[in-house]
């Protein structure tokens, strides 16, 4: 299958039966992981989906301090009087949208105990504070992410949250379909955009040993975007791949190395 071409709809070019996945996830309200590097494509296809269903897309970047207040809501003040404001989640069920929440192992642990109900037959949301227990209608869907690559012993999924989850790998896709994004997105002829996407497979090769990540597609439309506004290769792959990916000067240097050796 092609990428949607609509401008309406954010182009994303399926790697397999994701897109099929998701679409029968949310025609039986069922909850959806998404497991993958940073820069893979996760965001894209979640709002692609979102588009190509015809469906509001709430997304929260999920970070060390997010509550399940954040997700919820809270009483603020306004004008002398308090007021409570729905958060993104409450939203996203009141409106029956699609909530992605990106990176949800950062988040606070008390974001789990919100999302547990909306993740099994019950698909409720209950709001302390307010004394609501909202429903999730048909067309409501939870979509969450994460990085398998950065989890430790204290930022871990676990297994009882892990499994009220369908779930789906992602990883960087094949040499000819990266080069088809980055064209698509940056612009470069796809002939200038092919040692790009050999320097990333050379660098993904080593993420794990001297990097803690390869890098990702994102950073190589960056690259290919620079580029093609008259930036000097040497320029661009500097400041949209070697900064980026490290501060060891060691691997800087190897990681310029490797740049030499493809465009030498």
């Amino acid at each position: 299958m092609n990428a949607i071409t609509d401008i309406r709809i954010p182009a994303y070019y399926p790697t397999g039966q994701e897109c099929a996945l998701f679409e029968t996830a949310y025609k039986n309200g069922l909850p959806l992981l998404l497991k993958g590097p940073t820069g893979c494509g996760k965001t894209r296809f979640v709002e692609h989906m979102a588009a190509r269903l015809g469906r509001p897309l709430y997304t929260v970047a999920c970070h060390d301090d997010l509550s399940a207040s954040d997700l919820m809501g809270r009483y603020l003040l306004r004008g002398g009087e308090t007021e409570w404001v729905d958060g993104p989640l409450t939203r996203a069920v009141r409106e029956g949208a699609i909530c992605y929440l990106d990176e949800v192992v950062e988040a606070r642990k008390d974001v789990t105990v919100v999302l547990h109900p909306l993740t099994d037959n019950r698909r409720t949301l209950m709001i302390d504070r307010t004394g609501e227990e909202l429903a999730a209608p048909a067309s409501f869907m939870l979509v969450a992410s994460y990085n398998p690559g950065y989890q430790n012993v204290l930022k871990r999924m676990k297994p009882s949250t892990r499994q009220r989850f369908l779930s789906i790998t992602f990883n960087f896709p094949d040499p000819d379909t990266e080069i088809a994004v980055i064209a698509q997105e940056s612009g470069l002829e796809a002939a200038r955009i092919a040692p790009l996407v050999r320097l990333g497979g050379h660098i993904r090769a080593l993420s794990g040993m001297d990097l803690e990540e390869g890098v990702s597609t994102r950073l190589l439309i960056y690259a290919a975007t620079l580029i093609k506004d008259g930036m000097g290769i040497e320029k661009a792959l500097e400041a949209a791949v070697i900064e980026p990916l490290t501060d060891d000067v060691d691997v800087q240097i190897a990681l310029r190395d490797l740049i030499a050796t493809i465009y030498g």
